[in-house]
């Protein structure tokens, strides 16, 4: 018996791996999957490899994919995910599926196989809502705003209501002379008795007057015109500056002021609640 030889049962082959033990590449992936504590859907989430292509390839249906170059690239991404060398599943995929380079896929199918088709959904029935809420609020908006521009043309139309003062006009318009009418009877008597009332009448042609009330404020400083009269109003007094006098016809509280002045002449006036007189 020689020392250091190896017996019969030493030089028996190691026992191989049986392949017909050897999950299937599909069996790997889910098994692997399982360990890991993943869901299809969560696989199908991170590797955006479509539920429908990772039931499939888990169950060793290779077809959905769209062609061995996809299936392989599939294979390789789900396999990193669960945590496995995906190298030994693309060589195990080869041998079972002929090896070698696959034969090119028409590029319509590959492409219809990859794409996501969008799911169906119903009408936005919150946008409609949103929308027809968004026109009725628009309608009242503009039908309020058109009101409001209606009135403001009738308005501007009417004009401002009339005072019993106006602003001082610098270069007052000229406008064509024309007879002054007398106050009516009504005029002189609608005249309030706890007020003075002065109405200046330009007859006689055209004169420069001022007219300011108790407090010195004014109320009028400029040309009148033949045919121009002018209506002041005061609790107190009406103090009156006339340029052409004698070209003046005065009316105070409702009463004609007979007094003759020369034309040409300058005349200051006051007036108050208990004329017709001069003050």
């Amino acid at each position: 018996m020689s020392i250091g030889s190896n017996s019969p049962e030493d030089e028996r082959p190691f026992p191989d791996v049986s392949e017909e033990n050897r999950p299937s590449v599909g069996r790997a992936l889910k098994q692997a999957r399982i360990a890991a504590g993943l869901t299809v859907d969560s696989i199908s989430g991170s590797t955006r490899v479509r539920i429908a292509i990772v039931h499939a390839i888990e169950a060793d249906d290779f077809a959905p994919c769209g062609g061995d170059v996809y299936a392989r690239g599939h294979i390789r991404t789900l396999a990193k995910a669960v945590g496995l060398d995906p190298e030994p599943l693309l060589a195990q995929f080869a041998a079972e599926h002929g090896g070698g380079r696959p034969a090119p896929t028409p590029a319509a199918p590959l492409f219809e196989a990859e794409r996501i088709r969008p799911e169906r959904r119903g009408p936005n029935w919150t946008a409609a809502m949103v929308a027809a809420i968004v026109v009725v609020v628009g309608f009242v908006g503009f039908t309020a705003v058109k009101g409001g521009g209606d009135d403001a043309k009738q308005s501007v139309a009417e004009g401002p209501a009339p005072t019993t003062s106006e602003p001082v006009s610098p270069t007052p318009k000229e406008s064509k002379p024309g007879k002054t009418p007398a106050p009516s009877d009504s005029a002189i008597a609608a005249a309030p008795q706890d007020k003075v009332t002065v109405q200046v009448s330009a007859v006689g042609g055209r004169s420069w007057i001022s007219a300011k009330d108790h407090n010195g404020r004014m109320l009028f400083d400029g040309l009148l015109k033949k045919g121009d009269s002018k209506t002041f109003q005061d609790s107190t007094k009406i103090n009156l500056i006339l340029g052409d006098a004698g070209a003046i016809q005065l009316y105070v509280n409702g009463k004609k002021i007979e007094d003759q002045f020369r034309p040409g002449a300058v005349e200051r006036l006051t007036y108050t609640k208990g004329d017709p007189e001069v003050g």
